[in-house]
């Protein structure tokens, strides 16, 4: 499919996709880069887990598996998967095998009107960025979390609350739901090539304190949008970027990948969403653990944050929470961008307050 249905409007309403279940049919699709065929063993660790943990079964897409450079060269073949995942009635969700650095490239070749018209679950992190944010922007509810190499490939090396956060997030309907801060955490995972260490993690980290917020003095309710703060850069100036329109009533959610910019030049980044005049719309800001960050670049990054939102752009009132379990340290929330949050400082709670999920 080409991607002349490209659909330019902002939605008016949220569409949602239906439920999963075990036995769901999953399609596996790489829309950004080629690990799965430089690691194939932590891929298929992946692949086995959804289908022994979660219960899905399994489809791969024709690109799922290409090398680097084939998929590079083939950013339409990206997009023509995706665009195949809905238009195939048997497939009901979308995950993709890991993230990468260029995939805003497959934009253009999206069938987006397609997609729309047939909602379905689709997840990924960081470089899945640039198609979450803009299919949210067109209205559907899209999951940012976990992909196969990245996250699922590790499940029975990570807490057991994070398969009940997974299973409750996409296959219960209890709502609102809670999120609870993980006991522990790791910056990263051992080597893919290491068969021997194949799915653990890095060491892991107490997380005495949970999330913390910097400022807010009411609780505010918003809708989720964000993601890798770096990716977004990428969509900035271009026609997939959000209108002006767009911003009211969202929590921003920001998370930095495994390249670990400095915190000065996060703030730089966050600048511009002052100049866009975003910061007086929203009604919070929520930032990922950063990955790999010292304690002094934490705080670093913390005072960074609090001096942009707040001294620069006069938004005093928001609250701004950091260090929440998602992004590119592990285990990860999954966070369905669209879907109202509340931020409650006073209980220090994040809660989902609706389904992702048509019902």
């Amino acid at each position: 499919m080409q991607g002349n249905k490209r659909v330019i409007r902002e939605a008016a309403k949220v569409i949602k996709p239906k439920r999963l279940g075990p036995g769901s049919k999953i399609a596996i699709v790489s829309p950004s880069s080629g690990l799965p065929y430089l690691f194939p063993d932590i891929y298929e660790l992946g692949l086995k887990n959804l289908q022994e943990v979660m219960g899905f079964e399994v489809v791969e897409m024709r690109g799922a598996r290409m090398s680097p450079d084939d998929l590079y060269r083939n950013p339409q073949l990206r997009a023509n998967d995706m665009n195949e995942c809905f238009q195939n009635d048997e497939i009901d969700g979308i995950i993709t095998s890991i993230g990468g650095y260029e995939s805003i490239r497959i934009l253009p070749f999206l069938d987006t009107e397609l997609m729309i018209n047939n909602p379905k679950f689709i997840m990924g992190f960081s470089d899945a960025t640039t198609f979450l944010t803009y299919l949210n922007q067109l209205g559907m509810v899209t999951f940012y979390g976990p992909s196969i190499m990245a996250g699922l490939a590790q499940l029975k090396h990570l807490p057991a609350a994070y398969t009940e956060h997974l299973k409750a997030i996409l296959f219960a309907k209890s709502f609102p739901y809670t999120y609870t801060p993980f006991q522990k955490w790791s910056n990263g995972y051992q080597d893919w090539s290491n068969l021997e260490t194949l799915g653990e993690c890095q060491e892991f980290y107490p997380n005495e304190n949970g999330w913390r917020f910097l400022q807010g003095s009411t609780v505010e309710q918003g809708h989720l949008w964000g993601g890798c703060i770096e990716v977004l850069e990428f969509m900035k100036s271009t026609s997939y970027w959000a209108k002006e329109s767009f911003w009211k009533d969202k929590v921003l959610f920001f998370e930095t990948s495994e390249e670990k910019p400095l915190p000065m030049q996060v703030g730089y980044m966050l600048r511009n969403y002052g100049m866009q005049g975003i910061f007086s719309k929203v009604k919070g800001v929520m930032f990922g653990r950063a990955k790999d960050y010292t304690e002094e670049e934490n705080q670093k990054l913390y005072e960074i944050v609090v001096n942009v939102i707040q001294g620069e752009f006069g938004a005093d009132k928001i609250p701004i929470v950091v260090d929440v379990d998602f992004g590119h340290t592990d285990p990860k929330f999954v966070l369905p961008l669209g879907c109202k949050v509340e931020l409650n400082p006073h209980t220090n709670e994040i809660i989902l307050l609706e389904s992702p999920f048509a019902e």
